[in-house]
């Protein structure tokens, strides 16, 4: 009897809004947390580990967060240019997007020392988001009809980046355009999202693209995150998570994510069976005063 009655009363609590299996976490694992006051974030960085990295919109600092405790702090101080898009490798270097600065910079997770910095373009830029592959680093920028790639061989940097134009499908148009970038499934090229288009590519290490069939479009499309066949897009004005099933350059439809903790979410990133968004809060005017927080919900 006993045993009913608490099965009764968990799928009671589970019909409450504001109780949904979309707002808790795992074990120990707090399903939001915040950032500081003012920090402006957007880009995710998670791993290796249970941590998570975001970096500042404001002054591209970055701050650490344990995803066990929602607790953290900056790890390293910002170059008064943004930090935008993010990602970890396993040697604990975290390679940053600069954004309008046209740059981008690798920095020591442990030390929060900067190891390299690359001044990526020269004049009208936007430096979005990266991602790692098993020989680059490649970064999109969605002024320009480029992608950026850093290679990357052995423990050291390179001295410089290449530079990659885009040709094919994929055609500029003014506001922004190639943003979120992924590896693709079967590791042999990259995916892209075209904001302003709600398009999605697939590009070749040389730089040709080609439109992948979506049944929707892709509206605000922003960061990109891609485990197997599954992408997951974050359409952050609509405050959606759009999960999507690939194969070749065909994509279905999973499912769609809403939330009524998402407030223009833009970066997502994944730990034991969780999905990190932060909240960029682009409607909200920025301030030292606002706050800013991380939600996750189930992969």
């Amino acid at each position: 009897m006993l045993r009913r009655v608490g099965l009764t009363l968990l799928l009671a609590a589970l019909a409450v809004p504001g109780l949904s299996p979309s707002a808790s976490a795992s074990p120990g694992f707090p399903p939001s947390f915040a950032l500081p006051h003012g920090f402006q974030p957007e880009g995710i960085a998670v791993g290796p580990g249970p941590v998570a990295y975001f970096g500042s919109l404001a002054d591209g600092a970055i701050y650490r967060a344990d995803l066990r405790t929602g607790r953290g702090r900056v790890i390293s101080e910002g170059p008064g240019t943004p930090s935008v898009g993010m990602k970890t490798d396993a040697r604990g270097r975290l390679f940053v997007a600069g954004g309008a600065a046209g740059d981008a910079r690798v920095v020591d997770t442990r030390t929060g020392d900067v190891l390299a910095s690359y001044q990526l373009a020269e004049g009208a830029a936007f430096i979005n988001d990266v991602v790692l592959t098993r020989d680059a680093a490649w970064f999109t920028d969605s002024l320009n009809p480029v992608l950026h790639r850093l290679p990357l061989t052995g423990h050291r940097l390179p001295a410089r980046a290449d530079t990659v134009p885009l040709t094919g499908d994929l055609v500029y148009q003014e506001g922004f355009n190639a943003n979120g970038i992924a590896a693709t499934p079967d590791g042999r090229g990259l995916l892209v999202v075209q904001t302003n288009t709600g398009s999605l590519f697939r590009v070749e290490p040389s730089g040709v693209t080609h439109r992948v069939a979506v049944p929707i479009t892709l509206t605000f499309g922003d960061g990109l995150l891609q485990r197997g066949s599954t992408v997951y897009v974050v359409q952050n004005r609509l405050n959606t998570l759009t999960e999507l099933r690939l194969r070749g350059d065909t994509a279905t439809v999973a499912r769609q994510v809403t939330d009524p903790r998402f407030d223009v979410p833009t970066t997502v990133g994944h730990f034991a069976g969780r999905l990190y968004l932060p909240n960029a809060r682009f409607t909200t005017t920025p301030g030292p005063d606002v706050t800013y927080t991380v939600n996750s919900v189930p992969a």
